[in-house]
């Protein structure tokens, strides 16, 4: 008998008949002599129905009750998703985020999860019991409701499978499993059988919507292995796990594009030490990521930075950064681009494979596709492109490196 989480989607609990075959599903697994946790996210749709009523009293709503407000949809699908089990003659319990036990820290709407305190579950599973689990929740030391952000619901499954001891965690979805570039915009894209924790976090952080990067991060941490697969028929997934020698055998895992990027570029900076840190601390400060980051000194002996972060957040960093420059010089002022893509390259080959970058600009030189920054890691090559030619550019580089064809 094994103790499997499975994670559901806001997709595939969107409307009664899906959550009934949600239902049936868990009954199989559970017939199979497996004990289940199911964690739901919010039916479809939900969720930005309640940003929108929230939002008839102010652009800005209180973030404090924003977390109870949101953490509402998700209670919804455990209720629902354990009344269809009963109907199914399924023993199961729906489980909010503080029953569950699970500890968070951090801003409100963008909580971080801490400890999960298990007991509570672990008895109602050998009480024989299934588990209905509310995702993207959990509770403050102070007693407080506290959402976990974007893709909040795969960390509460990834986290409650460590915490449980869970033999496999379940990542179901309307997809059928990680693919080497998005399938709407690369027709030929493959479905991999497998991908290393290190390449699956580089996809997730570089625009790849099947997992959010800091389950992935989590999972890593914990060694939690766990499989992305569809919630919609019984195909094997992908299983995303701790690399081994075969994997590098692959140079190039898949590619991954990221729309809505923009460019800031600040110019006139005193060559000094400490200026870098008095910049990118106001823009962390102001809970914005940033990306591509380029620097060099200019022929007038001042510096000038660049890097990319998501055009949403262009306005904040605007305002985050006018009172810094305004202490540094009157020299420094900022420049933004917005409408830029960033495209990316993932693979753990290529620590040991040389002519990487060299295959993939000249890829793009023969789209006609521009290069604007370049960053690269250990196992990453991203670029930025126009984007009205990110697609062009996935195509064209997906097709250099093979990536419809299966290795041999």
């Amino acid at each position: 008998m094994a103790l499997i989480v499975q994670k559901y989607g806001g997709s595939s609990v969107g409307t009664i008949d899906r959550i009934r075959n949600v239902a049936s599903r868990i009954k199989r697994t559970r017939d199979e002599g497996n004990q289940v946790v199911a964690v739901v996210s919010a039916m479809g749709g939900v969720t930005d129905k309640l940003i929108a009523m929230a939002r008839e009293f102010g652009d800005n709503p209180a973030e404090r009750e924003m977390d109870v407000l949101l953490s509402t949809g998700e209670q919804q699908s455990i209720a629902l998703l354990s009344m269809a089990l009963h109907e199914l003659g399924v023993p199961a319990l729906s489980v909010t985020g503080r029953q569950a036990g699970i500890r968070t820290t951090g801003s409100h709407t963008r909580g971080r999860i801490d400890a999960i305190n298990s007991d509570y579950m672990l008895g109602c599973l050998n009480a024989g019991n299934s588990l209905v689990v509310a995702g993207f929740q959990g509770i403050t030391n102070d007693g407080l409701i506290h959402t976990l952000g974007r893709g909040g619901s795969d960390l509460t499954a990834i986290a409650v499978a460590s915490a449980i001891g869970a033999d496999v965690c379940q990542i179901l979805t309307d997809v059928d499993g990680v693919y080497t570039c998005d399938p709407r915009v690369v027709p030929n894209a493959r479905k991999l059988p497998e991908i290393s924790y290190d390449e699956m976090l580089e996809l997730a952080s570089s625009g790849a919507k099947v997992m959010q990067s800091r389950s992935v991060e989590f999972a890593k941490k914990y060694g939690v292995v766990f499989e992305v697969r569809s919630s919609l028929n019984d195909n094997p997934g992908t299983m995303v796990l701790e690399e081994h020698p075969d994997m590098e055998n692959v140079v190039i895992r898949g590619v991954s594009i990221e729309r809505s990027q923009a460019r800031v570029t600040i110019i006139g900076i005193p060559d000094e030490p400490g200026m870098s840190a008095r910049i990118l601390s106001a823009l962390g400060d102001a809970e914005i990521n940033i990306d591509m980051i380029i620097s060099n000194i200019a022929s007038d002996g001042y510096a000038r930075h660049s890097f990319t972060m998501h055009a949403n957040d262009l306005g904040r960093a605007q305002a985050a950064l006018k009172p810094v420059l305004a202490e540094i010089s009157d020299q420094a002022k900022v420049e933004t681009e917005a409408g830029i893509a960033k495209l990316s390259c993932v693979g753990i080959g290529m620590r040991t494979h040389s002519g990487v970058a060299a295959t993939m600009f000249k890829a793009l030189g023969e789209a006609g596709i521009n290069i604007g920054m370049i960053s690269t890691s250990e196992i990453k090559i991203a670029v930025t492109v126009d984007e009205t030619r990110i697609e062009d550019a996935a195509r064209a580089v997906h097709e250099a490196f093979h990536l419809d064809e299966a290795p041999v």
